[in-house]
């Protein structure tokens, strides 16, 4: 089974090598999308385009596939369960919630000249960034990529209840399974979450960015959900 790694704001496909390197040598076969709008700014992509790449990569599948997003990108990853609910065999959201039909993408950030830049670490004091340390900041923050406003304000449409159906697992890092679960009963993560029929819950002791701090673990845990 393809397991596509979807990245989440500001940050590109790069940021999955080495959870990619480990799932290969477990016998997976990862595949991280690159998205339209992640390349040099400025950059007039839009939602539906994001939405298009994914598509493609599900579509470009010999068989049923694992559809991972980070944070914003949980959304993405259930807009191809939407669009393609018998392809997609799970989808897994790290440390994010999908926001649900006719709401935007990811509105609660400004847009400056046309792009929503990375905000700074400020925004992310506390349990987020908790296990980055200074270096680590500082190379993500080289690397973060304005998200055009097309795609940050782009309104999400989610059109078949099918997608209900499909087996989610929430990977919890700068939060807890028993948060998560909490948030989701009394309706703070959305609606999409108080809807879906099997919903999972891994926890992992990392920040909002597994990827950088927990690589190997995270991929392990990646590796769990598909292995037989």
């Amino acid at each position: 089974m393809d397991i596509l790694l979807i990245a989440g704001l500001w940050l590109d496909a790069s940021v999955w090598d080495e959870v990619a390197q480990r799932l290969s040598e477990l016998r997976d076969d990862p595949v991280a999308v690159p998205l339209p709008g992640q390349g040099a700014p400025p950059d007039s992509a839009t939602l539906e385009d994001q939405r298009r790449a994914v598509l493609a990569a599900v579509d470009a599948a010999a068989g049923p596939v694992m559809v991972v997003g980070h944070s914003a990108a949980s959304t993405l990853a259930w807009m191809a369960a939407d669009a393609r609910p018998h392809k997609v065999a799970r989808v897994v959201m790290i440390g994010g919630f999908p926001s649900g039909d006719g709401e935007p993408y990811a509105g609660f950030l400004p847009v400056t000249e046309g792009a929503v830049p990375f905000p700074g670490w400020e925004t992310f004091e506390g349990p987020d960034s908790a296990d980055l340390d200074e270096p680590q900041r500082e190379a993500i923050a080289a690397r973060a990529i304005p998200v055009p406003q097309a795609v940050a304000k782009g309104v999400v449409r989610l059109d078949d209840t099918a997608r209900y159906d499909v087996p989610v697992t929430l990977v919890c890092p700068e939060f807890s399974p028993a948060q998560a679960k909490q948030w989701i009963e009394a309706g703070e993560a959305g609606v999409e979450m108080t809807r879906a029929r099997r919903v999972d819950y891994l926890d992992i002791d990392s920040g909002h960015w597994p990827m950088f701090t927990r690589a190997v673990e995270l991929a392990g845990l990646l590796h769990g959900l598909v292995a037989p």
